[in-house]
């Protein structure tokens, strides 16, 4: 491998089509170009993400992201390959393999197909401050629409996963209560907002096996008293139900966010871990980010809080071509014609 390895990666896993090139040795790394696509506009009119719908917009934008990317080096701007393989919806999944497969076909460079959950996972390691207190063990909270897990790393690329939802992830519980409330999709941004000006003691809502002893989490049940207590609001004044609408979606909000950071200490407690990594798409989420922080800093002041970028929190391709990069320093490769989808793999 060259001192410096520039990996091309490609993330179509689900909603949003995703392009990067990044240059990254054992001393430096650097995002050359990472391009984003989001299918959110395309998607709203539904409610939510149509699976053939987001593979067909994959096609054009894959191409398009690629061309932008490549430039004018075009096959020489890259030393290797890396594609989400999995989990994600496997039409969606499809489109962005086939790309990388072409590539590697044509240029006989290597390829590699990666986890999207471990690009989430490598998404904290593209931070600078990070990477300096990059040290094992380290306790990961993923936590986006599909996925709510905590995963205990041992080593680069050696994981177990702890504790995860036995039913809805946070995202899921976040969207469907949105939608239930008569939000737009995607739900999470719009509960966040309107918790600003809510009361999170208004409503008493469930915080399923926050205290059971389990690592694992289940957000089922609050879904179903959410739709329970909004749907059994008395209809009142357009301004009452407005009100009562901010101080459900402050509950809501401050439900989830106690039910993650419990679950999350009591793993780092119990792994005596040096880290604790916030990842995923939810952990855009404001009250989030500021509750795990503080929590950790009063009862593990010694445990290095490493939550992404922002810029690197929803899907991108810029955290695939990280992880891309773990596997391929390792001497990993894959045969591109082998490469498949995965839309259930876990990390």
């Amino acid at each position: 491998m060259p001192k410096a390895l520039k990996v091309l990666a490609i993330e179509t896993s689900c909603d949003e089509t995703a392009v990067c090139l990044l240059s990254a040795s054992k001393t430096k790394v650097n995002v050359e170009h990472d391009l984003v696509s989001s299918q959110i506009p395309i998607h709203q009119k539904y409610g939510g993400v149509v699976p053939e719908v987001a593979a067909r917009s994959h096609v054009a934008e894959t191409v398009s992201l690629l061309m932008q990317v490549l430039g004018t080096k075009g096959l020489k701007a890259f030393d290797a390959i890396a594609v989400t393989s999995g989990p994600g919806l496997a039409t969606a999944l499809r489109v962005g393999i086939e790309a990388g497969r072409v590539l590697a076909m044509l240029t006989g460079k290597p390829i590699v197909g990666v986890n999207h959950l471990e690009g989430h996972l490598a998404s904290a390691w593209l931070n600078t401050e990070n990477r300096k207190h990059w040290k094992f063990p380290m306790l990961a909270l993923i936590v986006s629409g599909g996925h709510t897990e905590l995963v205990l790393m041992n080593a680069q690329c050696k994981y177990r996963i702890v504790g995860q939802t036995r039913d809805d992830a946070a995202g899921e519980a976040f969207d469907k209560s949105a939608k239930l409330m008569g939000l737009p999709y995607p739900g999470g941004p719009h509960i966040a907002k309107l918790a600003l000006e809510g009361d999170a003691k208004a409503f008493d809502l469930p915080r399923p096996m926050m205290n059971d002893g389990s690592l694992d989490f289940s957000f089922s049940g609050l879904k179903t008293a959410v739709r329970q207590t909004w749907e059994g609001w008395p209809i009142a004044t357009e301004v009452l139900r407005e009100k009562a609408k901010r101080d459900l979606a402050a509950s809501v909000q401050q439900a989830i966010v106690d039910v993650l950071v419990a679950k999350t200490l009591t793993a780092a407690k119990k792994y005596k871990v040096k880290g604790v990594l916030l990842v995923g798409g939810v952990s855009a989420n404001a009250l989030l980010r500021e509750t795990l922080g503080a929590a950790l800093q009063e009862q593990l002041p010694t445990v290095t809080y490493m939550p992404s970028d922002k810029a690197y929190i929803t899907d991108n391709a810029a955290m695939i071509a990280a992880a891309g990069y773990w596997r391929l320093t390792k001497g990993e490769k894959h045969d591109w014609k082998k490469i498949e989808a995965k839309p259930e793999w876990n990390i």
